[in-house]
C-alpha cells in the first residue's frame, strides 16, 4: 500500500484564501520580507517601483517585523493581507504565497510550508536578507528614487530551478 496516497492534501491545495483559518493564513508568508520593501508610485503612470529600503518596523536581519501585532498603527500605511488585497495589489511579488495561492497555483519547492525549512527561501535567493541598503528611517524621502531595484519583483533564477 502506497503511504503517500494516504496523505491528506495540504491546505493551500484544498482551500481558497477565504477559506482558511488565521493560523494557515498566517504559515502561508514565507518571511521573505519582498512586501516589507518601500515602494513609490510613478504619478503618471501609476507603475509601483520596489526599492531596497526596508520598512521602519521591519528587521533586515531575521526579514520579520518588530512589531507585527501593531504594525498598521504604527507604520498607517502598512497594508494588512486580505484575500481582497491579495486579488487587488499588483505591486505583490510573484513569489508570494498569497498571491500563487489566489491564482490557484502550487507553492514552490523552497517554500517553508513545502520544504520544512525556513531557511529555504534563502536558499533559493527569494529573501531579502543581505539585500536591504537601509531602514526607511536612515534615507531620505527625497533620495528613494535613487534605490529603486528590480529584483523584488522578479523571480530568482534559483527559486524558478526544481528541487
Amino acid at each position: 500500500m502506497d503511504d503517500k496516497a494516504q496523505l491528506p492534501e495540504p491546505f493551500w491545495r484544498t482551500k481558497t484564501l477565504d477559506e482558511m483559518t488565521p493560523e494557515e493564513w498566517e504559515s502561508l508568508c514565507d518571511g521573505c520580507g519582498r512586501c516589507c520593501l518601500v515602494k513609490l508610485e510613478d504619478e503618471d503612470t501609476g507603475r509601483i517601483h520596489a526599492t531596497d529600503i526596508g520598512c521602519r518596523l521591519f528587521d533586515a536581519g531575521t526579514c520579520r517585523c518588530k512589531d507585527y501585532a501593531n504594525r498598521s498603527a504604527t507604520v498607517p500605511d502598512c497594508v494588512t493581507l486580505t484575500p481582497k488585497e491579495v486579488r487587488e495589489l499588483a505591486w505583490l511579488p510573484p513569489t508570494c504565497a498569497y498571491r500563487l495561492v489566489g491564482e490557484g497555483r502550487d507553492l514552490p519547492w523552497w517554500h517553508p510550508l513545502v520544504s520544512g525549512d525556513p531557511e529555504s527561501v534563502v536558499a533559493a535567493g527569494v529573501s531579502v536578507r543581505g539585500r536591504i541598503y537601509a531602514s526607511e528611517e536612515d534615507v531620505a524621502e527625497d533620495d528613494l528614487v535613487e534605490r529603486i531595484v528590480n529584483w523584488p519583483l522578479r523571480w530568482p533564477r534559483a527559486a524558478k530551478a526544481a528541487k
